[in-house]
């Protein structure tokens, strides 16, 4: 295969600088108003993405890793778009001691890949044909998104709605905390409600779903409970660290959910939350 590859020696070099200086919010934006770019890191996240569509604009590999990491993705890109394409993309190759001090820590793999965001559906689309979705309601921790992503996918939901000022789920720490399942599950972004507008729960009553808050209120049902799994349709509203779902958006909800706790313990992180509740449901 016929790779376009350029050696890089020190981090003054230009080709490194959307790598090493562009925040998440320039990625986002990088080609307003079209779509922008996120960039994926390991072999693992890459080829996920790949076979959901993205496609690679360039990419950042450790020169001990070309092959060994490298190679299933350059191969992947040629079965999908053919040689001539995999011809045309950057392949930037580097010392480990530069790849390091270019990010500030080992990476996982030795590769990085800058990828063309797609289109987000719009909420009508995104809801058809689905039974099941998880709603993050202002989740700020990338972690934690990418984490409550893969147990979404592990545990059958259906798809995962965001609110926009939640974390993007392709930042590069949370499509890699998912392992890539962020390119396997439905997702899409939709404004949060501004004060004193109708809540994200009474918008979705209206294709059909009832709205379950993960909440630590005394007057809830527990994960198990009958009635969630008897909804035709379930939205399971997940809140912030710290402060949670705001009150107003609990009380627009059809049930308040609380995981039963033991030994003094208040409650679980909203990722681990997340899970039991998606295991029930399934």
């Amino acid at each position: 295969m016929n790779i376009n590859r350029t050696e890089i020696e020190n981090l003054d070099a230009p080709e490194l600088g959307i790598y090493a200086n562009a925040s998440e919010a320039e990625l986002l934006h990088y080609y307003e108003p079209k779509t922008g770019v996120f960039i994926a890191e390991t072999a693992n996240v890459v080829l996920r993405a790949l076979e959901a569509g993205y496609r690679v604009e360039s990419m950042l590999v450790e020169d001990k890793r070309v092959e060994l990491e490298a190679g299933p993705v350059f191969r992947k890109i040629a079965e999908l778009y053919g040689e001539d394409e995999l011809a045309e993309i950057p392949v930037y190759v580097a010392p480990h001691e530069v790849v390091n001090r270019l990010t500030g820590y080992n990476l996982v793999r030795g590769l990085w890949a800058v990828m063309r965001r797609k289109e987000l559906p719009s909420l009508e689309d995104f809801l058809k044909g689905k039974n099941r979705i998880a709603v993050l309601y202002d989740v700020v921790n990338p972690t934690n998104v990418g984490a409550i992503i893969r147990s979404a996918a592990a545990l059958g939901m259906d798809g995962v709605l965001l609110t926009d000022h939640s974390v993007n789920p392709l930042t590069r720490r949370s499509s890699r905390v998912s392992m890539g399942t962020v390119f396997q599950i439905p997702w899409t972004v939709v404004p949060t409600p501004v004060k004193d507008s109708e809540g994200l729960p009474e918008i979705l009553k209206k294709y059909g779903f009832q709205s379950a808050a993960m909440a630590l209120k005394d007057d809830s049902v527990t994960p198990d409970h009958e009635a969630l799994k008897k909804c035709e349709r379930l939205a399971v509203f997940l809140g912030t660290e710290g402060d949670g779902l705001p009150d107003a958006v609990i009380e627009e909800c059809d049930y308040t959910v609380r995981i039963p706790m033991m030994h003094g313990v208040d409650s679980l992180n909203v990722a681990a939350a997340s899970a039991v509740i998606f295991w029930e449901l399934a």
